[in-house]
């Protein structure tokens, strides 16, 4: 009777084992996870790898979503994780930043506002200078006039004016004129309550008159004013004229100045400086006896 303990019968040995068909015995050494074993006879061990054993490299996890729970603190045989890697993008395809920032604006609008004021400012000091003039300067002048270093201020110089005579009336460039062609017949000097003929006024500046004229609609008291410079025997014509470029101008042969006011100081400056002065073609000439009837 066989013994059920007994496969081979009577007690008999074994076979040995077949040498493709390892029976059990020792587990081998597998390099992975469970209990370290040693590594068959006459071979060694391979290299440790990069990742501890039981622990897998990032994004290999077995598990969905991660290391299976309890996994990330167990560190068997080695040190803990070190900090998370950044991620690894291929090439070409980083992930943009957000955009760089602007610089900001506040600067440059203080620019613009300051270089606004700058404009409005500079724009106003050059519209008050050529409206109003520099005071240094002649003020109105006529067609042809220049001004020459020896006048006073404000006077203006005319140049080339004709001395002939004519019969014709004149049409001359500067109102009131100040020189040109004349008739032969001159203006007798004094004080004036019309408006005077000018060709013959223009004759008694040739003979080295001034001739004071004004607005007529001037006060009263600044025209008493204008009339008081004269006195008998003086070279003076005072006269209201029409359209004057200002409420009193002063004309000499060559000679003029516009003023504003009867008061002004270079009224009696003018009088001085071109009463028979430098610039008569003919000094001395008499500028009484002809034509004209002043009331002074």
């Amino acid at each position: 009777m066989v013994n059920p303990q007994d496969p081979y019968g009577h007690g008999a040995p074994p076979p040995p084992p077949n040498p493709q068909q390892p029976g059990p015995g020792p587990r081998q050494y597998e390099g992975g996870p469970g209990p370290a074993m040693a590594p068959p006879e006459g071979q060694q061990p391979p290299p440790p790898g990069p990742y501890p054993p039981g622990a897998y490299p990032p994004g290999q996890y077995p598990y969905p979503g991660g290391p299976p729970p309890g996994r990330e603190q167990q560190h068997p045989g080695g040190a803990p994780p070190g900090p998370p890697q950044p991620p690894h993008w291929p090439p070409g395809a980083h992930p943009q930043g957000p955009p760089p920032k602007r610089g900001s604006a506040a600067p440059w609008i203080v620019v613009g506002v300051v270089v606004a004021l700058f404009v409005l400012i500079g724009g106003g000091a050059v519209g008050a200078y050529m409206f109003l003039g520099d005071s240094t300067e002649p003020g109105p002048t006529q067609p042809g006039g220049h001004v020459a270093d020896s006048d006073l201020d404000g006077v203006v110089s005319f140049d080339d004016l004709s001395p002939e005579h004519t019969d014709s009336p004149v049409d001359y460039p500067q109102h009131p004129p100040v020189g040109g062609e004349h008739r032969q017949e001159w203006l007798n000097c004094g004080v004036y309550d019309e408006e005077v003929p000018a060709e013959n006024a223009v004759h008694s500046l040739e003979h080295g008159a001034v001739w004071i004229s004004h607005d007529p609609d001037l006060p009263a008291e600044d025209v008493e004013s204008l009339r008081g410079r004269y006195s008998t025997g003086d070279y003076l014509v005072v006269s209201p004229i029409e359209d004057l470029p200002g409420p009193v101008v002063l004309s000499a042969w060559g000679k003029q100045l516009i003023l504003e006011s009867a008061d002004d100081d270079r009224v009696d400056a003018f009088i001085r400086e071109y009463q028979q002065g430098p610039q008569t073609p003919e000094p001395g000439a008499p500028c009484s006896g002809m034509v004209g009837e002043p009331i002074e």
